[in-house]
């Protein structure tokens, strides 16, 4: 006989107090041994004596007995085990939702207005374009806009039990899994919070979500630096970041800001690169026209300043807004803009590897 078939075997005794679940799934059975010609179950109870323990004893040598027969000696044996009390709420959340998620990465700006969420949801839907299977957990508590881009407004993620913790189910539309904290809050609804509170929010919108299998995770994080964005890179085990930024040359010192961040000993996160965001203007009727109404190579100089890689420059296209506003991202799309997210996403994919 091998263990996995004495498992079985015990799998036919049921604990009635506890929806009538068998003892092996319930985790009762903490030994099993085998010798020649004996068959030996340990079960462990708690501290509190079950009351049902001496008809569970009796049902296992029973079960033992009917299925191995007389000619093998069957021998069940107890041990107590204190209880486990169980953490609950935010100091339940470990990493065990990240465990299948091969890469984390942060996008990042210094300053609000940049575009930042445009790119990331442009960004995970370009990557999931390419065949990646793709996450994106919006922690910007304080401007959540991913339901208004994907046109998931209004809907309520789904929540599961599992070992004891409630899992909540991201939703999946244009093959990327999305969470938000806009989907928790009141239409028009002001999310006052301090920094701790903010804190364990954007946590929860990473650590309590069943992504399953993921190539990649976007975070797309709230604009600016401080204690909050600190938090979530300490919290969370994000490899790095994309930084976000406009061409124009005072846009430069906040760039500077959300690198030195990343970089500080205390963060220490890699930055993968620089995406300039609304590089130029191209009118939809000239689709070959380029005006560069913000300067012209300003992300190309922030990085090398900043001894970064640019990854893609995202022309000013009026369609990009259009498609923010109506839930339909620009990166599902063939034109310009839609090259320019594919771009980006085939360049991070080949740095990440």
């Amino acid at each position: 006989m091998k263990k996995e078939e004495i498992l079985q075997i015990l799998r036919e005794v049921h604990h009635p107090g506890k929806s009538d679940r068998d003892i092996v799934d319930l985790g009762m059975v903490q030994e099993v041994n085998i010798e020649e010609g004996k068959v030996s179950v340990t079960l462990a109870f708690s501290k509190r004596r079950d009351p049902l323990a001496e008809y569970l004893i009796g049902s296992t040598r029973a079960s033992l007995i009917r299925h191995l027969g007389a000619g093998v000696e069957s021998e069940v044996k107890t041990v107590v085990v204190e209880e486990v009390k169980k953490k609950s709420g935010i100091e339940a959340l470990g990493m065990e939702q990240l465990i299948n998620v091969r890469h984390i990465i942060g996008v990042a700006s210094g300053k609000g207005g940049v575009g930042k969420s445009t790119v990331a949801v442009n960004l995970a839907c370009a990557l999931a374009r390419l065949g990646y299977r793709v996450g994106l957990a919006d922690a910007d508590v304080y401007g959540p806009s991913i339901p208004t881009m994907t046109h998931t407004e209004g809907e309520s993620p789904m929540a599961e039990e599992h070992e004891g913790m409630e899992l909540i189910l991201p939703l999946e539309k244009y093959g990327v899994k999305w969470m938000s904290i806009g989907y928790f809050a009141q239409k028009g609804q002001a999310l006052i919070w301090r920094g701790p509170m903010a804190c364990n929010a954007l946590k929860q919108m990473v650590l309590q979500v069943k992504w399953e299998d993921l190539d990649f995770l976007l975070i797309d994080m709230p604009p600016g630096t401080g204690d909050i964005h600190i938090s979530l890179v300490q919290d969370i085990p994000m490899e790095g970041a994309v930084i976000v930024t406009t061409p124009q040359a005072v846009a430069l010192a906040d760039v500077e800001k959300g690198v030195d961040m990343f970089r500080n000993p205390s963060v220490n996160r890699p930055i993968f690169g620089l995406v300039e965001n609304m590089a130029w203007f191209t009118p939809e009727e000239h689709p070959d026209e380029k005006y560069y109404i913000f300067g012209k190579d300003g992300g190309k100089k922030m990085a090398a300043e900043l001894g970064v890689e640019l990854l893609a420059s995202i022309p000013l296209v009026q369609s990009v807004r259009e498609c923010a506003d109506k839930g339909e991202p620009a990166a599902l799309g063939s034109g310009p803009d839609a090259m320019a997210f594919i771009e980006l996403a085939t360049r991070l994919a080949e740095k990440m590897g």
